[in-house]
Parts: C-alpha cells; structure tokens; sequence
C-alpha cells in the first residue's frame, strides 16, 4: 500500500523566513504571548456598576457581539490551515497555527467581561441583529467550509474577503474603535482596554495575513482573480455596514457615551478602504514583490 504522505517540503528546502507570513510568525511568537486570564478585572467591575442603564447596555451589545464573533471565527479558521497544508505552504501554515491559537484567547477573554465585569452568562442572543446573523451563522461558515471541498484559488479568495477583510478588517476594527471612544475617553475600565488592545494587536496580524494572501493569489492569477476579490467586497461591504448601523439603532439620536453612528460608518469605511487599496496594488506588482517586499525581492534579483 502507498503512503498517505510521499513527502515534506522541509526534506526538499529550507524554511524561508524572507516571506511574509514567517514574519508574521515571528511576531507573534514575541507579542501574542499574553493570558487573558492575567487581567485585573476587579477596578473594572466597579466601573461597571456606576454606569447608567443604557451605557451598560451598549457597552453589554458591544462584548456579546465580539465573543460570538471570535467564536464564530475560531471554528471557522481551520479549513484555511488545511488548504495552506494541501498546498505545502509551510511557512504560511506556521503563521496560521498561532493564528487558531490567539482566537480561541480572544473568545476566552471576551467571556471573562461578560462574566466577571458585567455578571451575565446567557440570554445575550437579543442582541444579535439580522444582518449580524447572516455574516455569522450563514455568509462566514458557508464560504469557511467550501474550502473543505473546493480550494480553488476563487473559493480561496472569497474565503479570505469574507473572514480577514470583512469581519475582522471592517467589523472587528470598527468594534476597537467603539470600545476606545467609550473607555478611554471616559477613563473607564481599565482592565478591559488593557485586554482589547492585546486582542487587536493579534487581530491587526490576522489581518495583514488576509491582504498578504488576496495580494499574493491577484499576483499569481490576475484580473481574473482580481474581479473575484474585487466583486466579493462589494457584495459584503453594504451588510458589514448594515451590522454596525443595526448595532446602534436602539439609543436613537443619543447614543450613550457621546457616540456618533456617522462616526462609526465612515470608520469601518475607512478601515475597507485602505486594504482595498493595498490588494489592488498587486495587480501591478510581481509575485517575488508581494512574497518578500520590495527590499527583499530587489535583493534577490541582484545575487
């Protein structure tokens, strides 16, 4: 009988820490080292209790959501571990197993605040608005687990909008964002914002992994490819938005801590902007370019 595995890409090369996703890796082995369980809560708690009715309430709708979304993500991940496998994609795979590992801190940490700040531990499906649902109970999971069956570079592609450019590049970065306006202008909580930053600081590194992968299957692919990504964005940009307006809707025109839902908008507006136009950039670019950076990949041409 034939062997299952005939190889490794290991026994044919070495590992190249030059690429993109080795430097990803290396920085999360030096900063995604924290425990979420190492957060003095205690002083947070006490903040809690002098918040109005309605602040605890946007400040409980804002943690419910981020704790199913990392949920959501956590089980949604591995498909994408097992394509970059298939592929021997090494190094990106290595990147992706400390990517698993910090989305299952950031469920962990997020259960911590609902737990021990605000003291609740179910009924917390209220607040998850319609389009909140379709993103992560059906849009999400349905183009996660395509995967399984199909890694074609399009269902790839469609995979990483969906997850890295969508939820957390749009909908995660807009969350930070509400947090920080709430907490740190205010000077609340500080257990929390201690926590959120660590959380973002990992998630800004999953993030860059999404555009390094779009970028890198536009570079191999071309306007084909490009169209799909381009087409994918576009559809999923309008329900991204919709979740963030859903979210505020029930304060009306006095949201508590001050917020703006126009502020909130243009924010995650922004946030889609930028790494649109860093992925398009690669339709110009040559692979080596998008694998190594400009440095790197002009150092190699020149030995």
């Amino acid at each position: 009988m034939e062997p299952y595995r005939t190889a490794f890409t290991t026994a044919r090369r070495r590992l190249d820490g030059r690429l993109y996703p080795m430097q990803l890796f290396q920085k999360a082995k030096r900063l995604g080292v924290w425990d979420p369980r190492a957060f003095d809560l205690a002083h947070d708690r006490e903040d809690w209790l002098g918040l109005n009715e309605r602040e605890r309430d946007l400040l409980l709708r804002l943690t419910t959501l981020f704790e199913a979304g990392e949920e959501s993500v956590t089980y949604d991940l591995l498909p994408l571990l097992q394509v970059a496998a298939a592929e021997g994609r090494v190094e990106e795979e290595l990147f992706l197993t400390t990517y698993l590992w910090e989305e299952a801190k950031h469920v962990e940490a997020f259960h911590r605040v609902l737990e021990e700040i605000a003291g609740v531990e179910d009924g917390l499906e209220r607040y998850y608005t319609d389009a909140y649902r379709r993103i992560f109970l059906d849009v999400l999971p349905r183009a996660m687990d395509r995967l399984r069956a199909d890694a074609a570079p399009e269902a790839l592609a469609e995979a990483a909008v969906t997850y890295q450019m969508v939820v957390e590049g749009v909908l995660a970065e807009t969350g930070y964002h509400a947090y920080y306006a709430m907490l740190e202008r205010n000077d609340l909580m500080p257990g929390l914002r201690a926590m959120v930053q660590q959380v973002q600081q990992d998630e800004s590194r999953h993030i860059a992994y999404g555009v390094f992968l779009l970028s890198r299957l536009v570079a191999e692919h071309g306007e084909p490819l490009w169209t799909v990504i381009d087409r994918r964005m576009n559809d999923l940009l309008p329900l991204a938005v919709q979740i963030i307006a859903e979210s505020l809707e029930p304060y009306g025109d006095d949201i508590p801590f001050g917020l703006t839902a126009d502020d909130f908008v243009d924010f995650g507006m922004a946030q889609f902007q930028k790494r649109y136009a860093r992925i398009e950039r690669a339709r110009h670019q040559p692979l080596e370019v998008v694998l190594y950076g400009q440095a790197e990949a002009a150092a190699g041409r020149a030995t």
